[in-house]
């Protein structure tokens, strides 16, 4: 044997073999140091023996039917927890289908990352034709608030650190980050890969209020004779519920609360003007929106619906500047978290403070006193078939009884109406469509709502609205998750009723399958289906559900007449005035 020989020999028999690691790995245990131990999204490649390997490794995978309903998901997870939910797809199509929800979470700053495998570099440059080959990084970009590309094994604790932090550091939003198919077997030393993960500290620090600001708000706040707080779900998300309250009860000034701000303060709460929405917002002299943007969904701060032009001052507390004066002048901006902000302006308040006119406040129960008069014998209308108010005065009713419970709403008249209706009594228990108003979120919630708190969870939906992810009931079912939907059937898009205009075989582009039996699908798949026709049998079918936590679907009989074209924003739904002769 040569001396050469007997060196190695010797080597090997005194080197221990090394412990490696790999990209599949590497990604498991970056996300489990952090504290991201659920995963929402559709199996395939070139993730397929990922999600595999994260289920053994005790991250809850969740299966769906689309990647869509996954990335919707995702995006509540992280809206509920302020940890970024998480979304996986394939590469191309896959990462289409979640981008909506990408973009959609970043557009209502839930904070979630959406991680898609993808081709091969070398290959998508050259536009060389690989599986799914698409530049997906460039397209993602634009759509998001952050995109990020791991190429090599050792980047990938980095990659995933930075990924956290932008999501949910200022403003949160959507991330995306691109893990190439050839990452994942990627081979390196474990000690090593151990060693190049990064444990998140701190990744959304608190961010104070300048103290100038907080009095000039305070000051603005002193003159006002009618002055009103918002809230949006950006105030929601914070999660600062002690602090709001105590600032509320301490000032005294009435508060509307933004439908998935509902529940900060229990909708019944005596400063709540909910019930007076049109009376406070045209007739206060001071707002302050808090976590709240003028947008399209408050008239954008002007208009009819905001009283005589230039009456009104304007606070804002944001987290982001460049939120301020983005519609109107905002005289007294707070830049900061809301939780900050909250807390020094209710500090700022002193102990003689001195609570709104008591002239504000009785004109504003008037109101509430009428229109709650109003509402009240619609609301308890038993007859077949039902209207939207008789059948949502049964669901306001469960709600009612149960106040821990999660409400997922969605669609025209459904929607609209149920936000004024069903009163909410705990924060973070209302999830809807969100700042684009995009229908298809339904399930994708659901699932995630019951998944992330383990609370029963009620989802109400137009026909229209469900058709959108009615698959995830399968989902549902195979997770046995305590999800009731109820589906308001009126056999159509806003209604039943319309007819082809041209008179041809056709139906009307607005009108679904009459009479259809949306119950039949969740039993199809092992849940319970119930079928009603009057609020009382809704009540008591949905009571049921809701106390025995099984996947129930109640296909809820309304009348195909009692819809409004494109519910209350049909302003939003421009018309033809001309006609062909």
């Amino acid at each position: 044997m040569t001396i050469v020989a007997k060196v190695e020999e010797a080597t090997s028999r005194q080197e221990p073999e090394r412990e490696l690691t790999d990209g599949f790995h590497l990604i498991i245990d970056a996300l489990k140091l952090n504290g991201l131990n659920t995963i929402y999204g559709v199996p395939g490649i070139p993730i397929t023996d990922f999600g595999r390997m994260a289920q053994a490794e005790g991250i809850r995978v969740i299966s769906f039917r689309h990647e869509q309903h996954a990335g919707n998901a995702a995006a509540i997870a992280g809206f509920l927890t302020k940890k970024p939910g998480i979304c996986l797809t394939v590469s191309a199509p896959g990462f289409l289908n979640g981008l909506t929800a990408l973009a959609n979470a970043t557009t209502n700053c839930f904070p979630m990352i959406l991680i898609s495998g993808s081709s091969e570099r070398e290959i998508v440059d050259l536009q060389q034709g690989d599986y799914e080959e698409m530049d997906q990084l460039a397209i993602a970009k634009p759509l998001c608030k952050a995109a990020f590309r791991v190429l090599h094994a050792e980047d990938i604790g980095i990659g995933i650190a930075r990924a956290i932090r932008a999501a949910v550091s200022g403003r949160p939003g959507g991330v995306y980050l691109d893990l190439p198919a050839k990452l994942f077997p990627q081979v390196m030393d474990a000690e090593a890969g151990r060693k190049s993960l990064v444990k998140v500290i701190d990744p959304a620090p608190a961010q104070l209020p300048a103290p100038s600001a907080v009095q000039r708000a305070i000051e603005v706040l002193k003159g006002a004779r009618k002055p009103l707080v918002i809230f949006g779900k950006g105030a929601a998300y914070a999660q600062a519920d002690d602090e709001i309250r105590d600032f509320i009860e301490t000032s005294g000034i009435p508060f509307l609360q933004m439908s998935m701000a509902k529940g900060l303060l229990p909708d019944t709460h005596p400063l709540s003007a909910g019930a007076a929405r049109s009376t406070v917002l045209k007739e206060s002299d001071v707002v302050m929106l808090v976590g709240a943007r003028l947008n399209w969904l408050l008239s954008h701060g002007k208009g009819k619906s905001w009283g005589e032009p230039h009456s009104k001052k304007f606070i804002q507390i944001d987290i982001e500047p460049k939120e301020m004066d983005s519609n109107v002048e905002i005289v007294a901006p707070m830049v900061g978290d809301i939780g900050s902000c909250i807390s020094a302006l209710r500090d700022a308040l002193g102990k003689n403070w001195t609570q709104p006119p008591a002239d504000w406040l009785a004109a504003i129960n008037a109101k509430k006193d009428e229109n709650i008069g109003k509402m009240a014998s619609r609301l308890k209308k038993n007859s077949t078939p039902m209207d939207f108010h008789g059948a949502l005065g049964a669901l306001r009713t469960v709600i009612k009884e149960r106040p821990d419970a999660i409400l997922v709403n969605e669609g025209a008249n459904t929607l609209d109406l149920a936000r004024g209706v069903i009163d909410m009594y705990q924060p973070r228990k209302r999830l809807d469509v969100g700042t684009w108003g995009v229908m298809g979120i339904g399930m994708g919630f659901a699932i995630a709502a019951a998944i992330e708190t383990g609370k029963p969870v009620l989802a109400v939906e137009g026909d229209s609205a469900f058709g959108f992810s009615g698959m995830e009931v399968e989902t549902i079912c195979r997770y046995n998750l305590p999800v009731c939907v109820v589906i308001f059937n009126n056999n159509g898009i806003y209604r039943g009723t319309d007819v082809n205009p041209s008179g041809g075989e056709d139906v009307a582009t607005t009108v679904f399958v009459e009479n259809a039996r949306y119950d039949k699908m969740m039993e199809a798949f092992g849940g319970g289906g119930v079928h009603v026709t009057t609020p009382d049998e809704l009540y008591r079918a949905v009571s049921e559900a809701m106390d025995s936590g099984k996947p129930t679907l109640i296909n809820a009989v309304i009348d195909p007449a009692a819809g409004t074209e494109s519910g209350r924003i049909g302003n939003l739904n421009p018309q033809s005035t001309v006609r062909k002769n």
